[in-house]
């Protein structure tokens, strides 16, 4: 809803994600966490709690479109990500959700620290009693003993954040395990589940695998990936942990789990503290050893005949092996005993289960650089995606537009199309900006037809060599090209507009198409507007690279059409 009375369940790709999700694994649970909320429900202030049933509804909204749109079942709905809560809200969206008849979509809570959030539910018995989970970002594999006297499931509902490299998957091997062994946590969920964005963003290649080359189809199956195949192939929500689990003697973790039904599986991880540290906290040193590890099975375990045995080694490329299955554990003539010889930086799964498999894939396509020549005229009548290609928008929201009026040329564009400022999780800037091209491009030459749609306030920018994106934003350098609808233009070397190059009269004014054409080569810029010089010869020494961009002036409707840019170094 990106104003009061709008309406639209077919924005953005996540409505798609989850929808495939479910086709591969129609028990997948999903949740919805806001980050930032539409500024309208902030009444002038960037806070999302001024009216609670307000917001409320707003995101009862989303999850009753979910359904009726898509038929998706939210089944947890978060408060505000790494934010301030408040417990008046969390009670009024119970009660709209209930309300609703969502009596089954449960709330999670706060997705931060496990304080405050923890003492408020104890001080609170109503409180305490709608929320169902206590969800921690990065908790380090601890929890707190005001959460575990809530009684409630301790999650920790973000985690990873690292590198897909080998260290990246032996931190998210060791969470998995000693996120319950330490702090009783029975989830683990990983920021974020495919790297699909530029990769010199912040957190570039955080992701379990990586995508990020539209444009080439090439992607890789990270060592992650195979990580968390030891635990999901060989258990599901619903199993429980046993309370035979901890920490080995010379150093690394064992979980048990069970299904209830006989079935069994034993999680053992020995990862190194060099090859296993997350992004955050920080991780104090500890040693891992070769070592024997002995297991008995008792109780109704002990007539388990065999396991089955799934393997990872990482390491060197000579050493590693990821998600390998070795031949089956015999138990019965060891009454139910059995030793393994553990490494470090190793993995074993030991299951009753038989339906593990290491999934194949065809040979992805070889990896290209973003091609040097780009065009998009924006011409789809029917996008399947509301945002165009290759575009990754910073702050701000620029989707494919359909121009009723116009039945020339400039009939389907791309729009930005918010026209107030978010509620802010990160601080964003004040002007919209979508990013686009190879970091790497120095010299090159950016054209665009672009439509201011503000009178005397609007105005566009076409620029290059953009350095910053995602929480950084606003501090990005480059080189900007604008021009208002007060008939100037302005030439600055950052997005807030601080560092100005160049300004004068433009023969320019809203609801008129122009072409921009931006030309950067070695330390000069120039600019022409329609075709005509504007501006030559402008020195810029930094920065040597970046990416290609349009935005708006603040947060106002535009339009961008004919995007051209070809990059000569």
């Amino acid at each position: 809803m990106h104003y009061a009375l709008d309406e639209n369940y077919f924005r953005g790709y996540e409505w798609w994600l989850m929808k495939e999700a479910k086709k591969r694994n129609p028990n997948i649970t999903l949740m919805g966490l806001p980050w930032s909320f539409p500024g309208w429900l902030g009444k002038g202030f960037n806070w999302p709690y001024v009216n609670l049933q307000l917001t409320a509804y707003y995101v009862v909204s989303w999850i009753v479109g979910a359904k009726h749109y898509h038929d998706l079942d939210i089944d947890y709905i978060g408060i505000w990500n790494e934010r301030t809560f408040d417990t008046n809200y969390i009670k009024v969206l119970r009660r709209m959700l209930n309300y609703q008849g969502l009596q089954q979509v449960k709330i999670i809570a706060s997705d931060n620290l496990w304080e405050p959030i923890s003492a408020s539910m104890l001080l609170d018995p109503e409180l305490l009693k709608v929320i169902d989970v206590i969800g921690a970002h990065y908790p380090g594999t601890y929890t707190v003993k005001d959460a575990r006297l809530t009684e409630k499931k301790l999650w920790s509902s973000e985690d990873f954040s690292t590198l897909n490299n080998d260290v990246g998957a032996g931190c998210w091997g060791r969470i998995l395990n000693q996120n319950y062994i330490n702090g009783y946590m029975t989830s683990t969920i990983a920021w974020n589940l495919v790297a699909s964005y530029y990769e010199q963003l912040p957190y570039g290649r955080c992701g379990l695998m990586t995508a990020h080359e539209p444009w080439s189809g090439h992607y890789v199956v990270e060592s992650p990936i195979w990580i968390s195949a030891h635990t999901t192939q060989f258990t599901q929500p619903g199993w429980y942990y046993l309370k035979t689990v901890g920490h080995l003697e010379k150093g690394g973790s064992y979980v048990a789990l069970t299904d209830g039904l006989g079935n069994l599986t034993i999680i053992i991880e020995t990862m190194s503290h060099k090859h296993s540290k997350c992004i955050r906290p920080f991780l104090p040193y500890f040693n891992v050893s070769h070592q024997f590890a002995s297991f008995i099975l008792k109780g109704s375990f002990s007539e388990i005949p065999e396991l089955q045995v799934w393997y990872t080694k990482l390491g060197p490329p000579s050493e590693r092996f990821l998600f390998k299955q070795l031949d089956s554990l015999w138990l019965l003539d060891g009454g139910g005993g059995f030793t393994l010889e553990l490494q470090e930086d190793e993995l074993f799964t030991l299951t009753t289960l038989t339906t593990g498999s290491k999934g194949s894939y065809p040979l992805p396509p070889e990896s290209q650089p973003f091609p040097r020549i780009y065009k998009d005229d924006f011409n789809v009548d029917y996008p399947f995606f509301s945002e165009a290609p290759n575009f990754a928008d910073q702050t701000g929201v620029f989707e494919y537009f359909m121009n009723v009026e116009d039945p020339g040329e400039h009939r389907f564009t791309l729009r930005q199309v918010l026209n107030q400022r978010p509620i802010t999780w990160a601080a964003d800037a004040y002007n919209t900006i979508s990013v686009i091209g190879d970091y790497k491009w120095s010299n090159v030459t950016i054209k665009c037809d672009v439509y201011i749609e503000t009178p005397e306030t609007g105005g566009v920018f076409i620029a290059g060599r953009v350095n910053k994106g995602g929480i950084l934003i606003r501090s990005a350098r480059g080189v900007f090209f604008w021009i208002f609808a007060n008939g100037t233009y302005r030439v600055t070397g950052d997005l807030a507009g601080w560092i100005i190059y160049a300004l004068g009269h433009a023969d320019v004014t809203a609801k008129k198409w122009y072409t921009l054409t931006l030309s950067i080569k070695g330390h000069f810029s120039s600019g022409m507007l329609n075709g005509k010089s504007l501006w030559t010869n402008v020195p810029v020494n930094f920065p040597k690279n970046g990416w290609a961009a349009i935005g708006t002036h603040f947060f106002e409707f535009a339009q961008f059409d004919n995007f051209y840019v070809e990059a000569t170094g």
